[in-house]
């Protein structure tokens, strides 16, 4: 679906692009494949007003002119959609580079490499020993997880995605129906952000925790899409980052260094076991169970009692 809709806005693209004068959606369904299949005229004209959005969106420059009789038009002048040449300098070309790396773990390395390609090719300077300068550099964004493909384009082509997700403290997956709006990698982990229809509000999801496909299909989004999605905002506050209090812990010695180095008290209680003060926020008890025996949560109460729950559906499961 996603490339027969790619398909239809370079076609259209290229007879807007193509046509010396104006030319009216009547001569457009006639010309375009995509537009023939469409039987009914009020499905037609809805396609053609989003395909018409979208290349705007991506930022052609579509020209409405109406004609004596009365009858619109559209075309898009080559001179106002020529992109101005390409200059970088080495120190911009080098960074460029190293952009291109992130994705080598990706299967976007093959569209990094080409347009590295692309770019030599069109003279822009790739000095190899400015290249060198930064060659110690060598940046991985790991994107191994199935589903992070699939909600790359579902994000991009706005396309209401379902899956299986399993949370940290259930023993089995659920099915969630979500309106993805971004991707972005925070600690070393891939997260969606979207509208979770079911609850109604915005969510958060760890890519790792998707069990088994992800399946995308067409439909309207229901909730509005932020100008700015804040991934790492929400997924702060859902992982304890915006504390609200102090949480006291028993820590075996020699275990939990990312939780030492959140510690505002340290105690050393013997030669086995610590004893640190961190910061409370929600999610806390979530990245306490993972520490599985290590930890020992003091107080307060309902954190502990939290903690508990979640190692007790682990072991159920």
């Amino acid at each position: 679906m996603a490339i027969a809709k790619a398909e239809r806005l370079m076609n259209l693209a290229l007879c807007l692009l193509n046509t010396a004068r104006p030319l009216s959606k009547r001569e457009l369904r006639t010309s375009i494949e995509a537009y023939i299949e469409v039987t009914s005229e009020d499905a037609f004209n809805r396609t053609f007003e989003r395909d018409k959005d979208d290349l705007r969106e991506l930022g052609m420059v579509i020209e409405t002119v109406e004609s004596l009789d009365g009858e619109v038009g559209y075309l898009a002048r080559r001179d106002l959609n020529r992109l101005p040449p390409v200059t970088l300098d080495a120190a911009e070309a080098a960074a460029l580079g190293l952009v291109a790396k992130v994705w080598q773990q990706a299967r976007l390395a093959g569209a990094a490499s080409g347009a590295l390609q692309k770019l030599r090719a069109a003279g822009v300077p790739m000095v190899e020993a400015e290249q060198d300068r930064y060659s110690a550099i060598e940046p991985r964004v790991p994107a191994g997880e199935a589903a992070f493909e699939p909600l790359m384009i579902a994000c991009r082509d706005r396309r209401l995605v379902t899956f299986d997700y399993r949370k940290s403290n259930a023993a089995t997956p659920r099915a969630r129906h979500v309106e993805p709006w971004a991707l972005e990698c925070w600690h070393g982990n891939w997260y969606l952000a979207g509208w979770d229809r079911e609850r109604r509000a915005q969510r958060v999801f760890r890519l790792s925790r998707i069990v088994g496909r992800v399946r995308s299909r067409s439909g309207e989004f229901t909730a509005e899409v932020p100008d700015q999605v804040a991934v790492r905002e929400g997924v702060a506050a859902f992982a304890g980052e915006h504390a609200t209090a102090q949480a006291r812990i028993r820590l075996r010695a020699g275990a939990g260094y990312p939780l030492r180095a959140r510690a505002t008290r340290f105690i050393s209680r013997g030669v086995e076991w610590d004893e640190l003060e961190i910061p409370y926020g929600h999610g806390l008890d979530a990245w306490l169970a993972e520490f599985g025996p290590d930890v020992l949560v003091l107080e307060p109460a309902e954190l502990r009692a939290d903690v508990m729950e979640r190692l007790r559906a682990v072991a159920k499961g």
